[in-house]
């Protein structure tokens, strides 16, 4: 089985839309494009190389695949460049008809069947990068096997975001954390099963208990 891993820039309240410029993505009159990037550092550049410096294929939503597409073909002497160019990439799109960027390929049909068809076949590691609305559909299927969440010291109050209503409950185990010089938390997470619900409140006592209180307060004057 091969493992799905999400890289995913969010602000502390949970916003994940257009990090990377205004262009990204001004859906819904989105006026917060680029939050993200003024805080990068050494320490989230050596973790982004840690990340992809193993062979990986690629699974992008449309407006990712875009974004890519249009630049990192352009980019020379950089090996992230490199990877995400040589990287088998999956493209999740009910409007593109195409995609040209070199070794890609369109997922036809239900992209839940194709992901999960995927994940069971050979090769390896599977990356999904950005891909808000591809995401939506991955954690309604319980695709998702690495949650690798960049979470900024900001909030937008407004944006597109990673759990967003429908989401699955579930719980997640925490596997890896580093923190940027900027503030950035760079957590791993897995998921951890259901949730294990419980309450603070005080049990209600029985008759019994209630009368061995009183015995002993009584006892104890």
């Amino acid at each position: 089985m091969r493992q799905l891993t999400i890289n995913t820039f969010l602000t502390v309240d949970g916003v994940m839309q257009a990090p990377g410029g205004p262009e990204e993505d001004p859906t819904n009159g989105f006026t917060h494009g680029g939050w993200s990037v003024n805080y990068w550092d050494g320490v989230m550049g050596r973790n982004m190389d840690e990340f992809m410096g193993h062979p990986f294929d690629l699974l992008l939503g449309r407006k990712t695949y875009e974004i890519f597409a249009a630049h990192w073909p352009h980019v020379t002497n950089d090996p992230a460049a490199d990877a995400l160019n040589n990287a088998t990439k999956y493209v999740a799109s009910r409007t593109l008809s195409e995609v040209e960027w070199q070794n890609s390929q369109l997922i036809r049909g239900d992209v839940a069947q194709e992901v999960a068809k995927l994940k069971r076949g050979n090769g390896p590691e599977i990356q999904v990068h950005g891909s808000a609305n591809l995401l939506q559909t991955l954690l309604k299927n319980e695709l998702i096997d690495v949650y690798r969440l960049w979470i900024f010291p900001l909030v937008l109050g407004t944006g597109k975001r990673l759990f967003a209503d429908g989401t699955i409950p579930g719980a997640l185990k925490l596997v890896d954390s580093k923190t940027s010089t900027t503030g950035v938390i760079i957590a791993t997470f897995e998921p951890a099963g259901a949730i294990e619900y419980g309450s603070f409140a005080l049990d209600q006592p029985t008759e019994d208990e209630v009368e061995r209180r009183k015995a002993l307060a009584v006892g104890a004057r």
